[in-house]
């Protein structure tokens, strides 16, 4: 869903245009970290949509944290009033051009005596030179065209999608449900001994962090033995919940090029300069070709698997279900957040994406819909979700996210935050395991993905896009150590709905110390 037009902007948010007009006046602002090649999508962003509400998509990157390009829906109606200019003075001079040979057609059926034809041939030859020079003059306008064009394209890529109207705008989060009770819900009459899932993983044997960092580096690790099995029979109870609702299983790959990444709303660096994700070094005789990344979700290459294509509205909604290795460089402040599982550079994650009618068929461009396709969707996998966390026993919050944490494609995102013992201190136990993100048309349109609508006349329109994480692994394995682990049995209880993946095995055991420490 949009947000209603014609949202004013306060005196903050004006001091901070104004701070910005200098910056959008150099080239380099927004610099892009690879080439778009030939073969790339060709995005199709609604320019007009953006020149008719500068305010709101001005306001709506400040809302989001996007400073930096909240004056370039203002730049691109000052490139577009120069475009028009240009286009007049072309008209003018194809106007001019026309008349020339008009003239010299005139010039060629008239015949007369010597002299007079002496006369035709000097004004044939300055027909003949003002013609080459608005040939010229026209040449110059039409490449300045392109560049306007190809400028205000970059500076409409680069804006985040317009929010919902259900974000709460700022950086509070809303919650709006619960899943599963809480395990300790008055910790004073609790004799429950909590423990971080490092030290119950270490003490089990199926974890090895110190052998990664020697391996790979911290942020890394290994899952050993019942890990490793638990591990896959995470990934198979995602898959057997979210097939069994119609979602097609997909292998992707791992590797994507970084045009397409750009295109789905992952840039390789974020606002603040900090690496998002691994670009691939390229040898030297490879610079000429595209540069390709590491996806940090199944999300880019599920999305890219329909670029440049044409889908029937007779297939939608395309609902897909992806199991990836997925790779976070999480540099900066978030990649110190914690140790363990909670925030690793690679991890298998089952990821859902889906393609839905566009919510805006026969209304106008960006209007609430009566009906909405995408949001049907946006339910069910928040169902999907919900299922799959209730049936592993988590504890879990239900969270509308705030503004400032959408990423550039969302236009609304609901997480889901599980209780984990050992991040009590921190953020009084919760943290993020699942997200779903409904992207309207701004993936598609950067993408060039249509549907061909039969009941509008066969008409290519953009359909909608949505992403929602089914499992991922780490951080719900985490989760299941420390919310199942006996402290008296020294074992860990495995949830029922996994026990057919990992053989009927119910729990995961290991040994006391003598010195009942770790």
């Amino acid at each position: 869903m949009r947000p209603v037009k014609g949202r004013l902007l306060t005196s903050a948010a004006r001091s901070s245009l104004a701070s910005c007009r200098l910056h959008l006046r150099n080239p380099q602002c927004f610099p892009r970290n690879y080439t778009r090649p030939s073969f790339a999508p060709k995005p199709a962003i609604d320019l007009k949509h953006i020149r008719q509400n500068p305010g709101l998509y001005s306001q709506n990157c400040i809302d989001r944290n996007y400073g930096a390009h909240s004056e370039a829906p203002w730049k691109i109606i000052e490139l577009h009033d120069q475009w028009l200019e240009l286009q007049k003075s072309a008209r003018g001079l194809r106007e001019r051009s026309n008349q020339l040979r008009r003239s010299l057609a005139n010039a060629a059926s008239r015949s007369g005596d010597a002299e007079g034809d002496i006369r035709q041939t000097e004004d044939k030859d300055a027909i003949i030179n003002e013609a080459k020079s608005i040939k010229v003059e026209l040449s110059g306008i039409e490449e300045k065209e392109t560049l306007l064009q190809e400028e205000m394209d970059n500076l409409a890529q680069d804006l985040p999608n317009l929010s919902s109207v259900h974000t709460p705008v700022g950086q509070d989060a809303e919650i709006v449900g619960y899943i599963n009770d809480h395990p300790e819900p008055e910790p004073s009459k609790s004799d429950r001994v909590w423990r971080s899932h490092v030290h119950i993983g270490t003490e089990l044997g199926i974890l090895d962090f110190a052998g990664a960092a020697q391996t790979s580096g911290w942020g890394w690790y290994y899952l050993i033995g019942e890990g490793a099995m638990l591990e896959q029979a995470l990934v198979q109870y995602a898959l057997s919940v979210a097939r069994k609702r119609g979602w097609k299983a997909v292998a992707p790959p791992s590797l994507v090029y970084s045009h397409i990444a750009a295109a789905c709303g992952f840039q390789p660096r974020d606002q603040n300069g900090e690496q998002q994700i691994y670009a691939i070094e390229q040898a030297e005789k490879d610079k000429s070709k595209p540069t390709l990344a590491l996806a940090g979700t199944a999300e880019i290459p599920l999305a890219g698997m329909k670029a440049n294509q044409v889908i029937e509205d007779a297939d939608l909604p395309l609902k897909t279900v992806g199991v990836s290795r997925c790779y976070r460089a999480e540099a900066g402040a978030r990649g110190v957040d914690t140790k363990g599982l909670y925030r690793v550079h690679e991890f298998t994650k089952v990821e859902m994406f889906a393609w839905t009618l566009p919510d805006n068929v026969d209304h106008e461009h960006f209007t609430v819909p009566v009906e909405s396709n995408s949001e049907t969707i946006f339910e069910e996998m928040l169902s999907i979700q919900k299922e799959i966390l209730e049936s592993l026993g988590l504890h879990c919050r239900i969270l509308e996210m705030p503004s400032t944490d959408l990423g550039a494609s969302a236009t609304r995102k609901r997480d889901i935050e599980a209780y984990f013992p050992s991040r009590r201190e921190k953020d009084n136990g919760w943290g993020e395991v699942t997200s779903t993100s409904m992207c309207t048309d701004y993936q598609s349109r950067r993408l060039h993905t249509r549907v061909r609508l039969e009941k509008a006349g066969r008409k290519l329109d953009f359909p909608f896009t949505l992403n929602g994480t089914a499992l991922a692994v780490p951080r719900v394995l985490a989760a299941i150590l420390e919310n199942h682990w006996d402290e008296r049995h020294y074992t860990v209880t495995i949830p029922e709905v996994l026990r057919p993946f990992m053989g009927g095995v119910d729990k995961i055991q290991g040994h006391k110390h003598s010195s009942g420490s770790y």
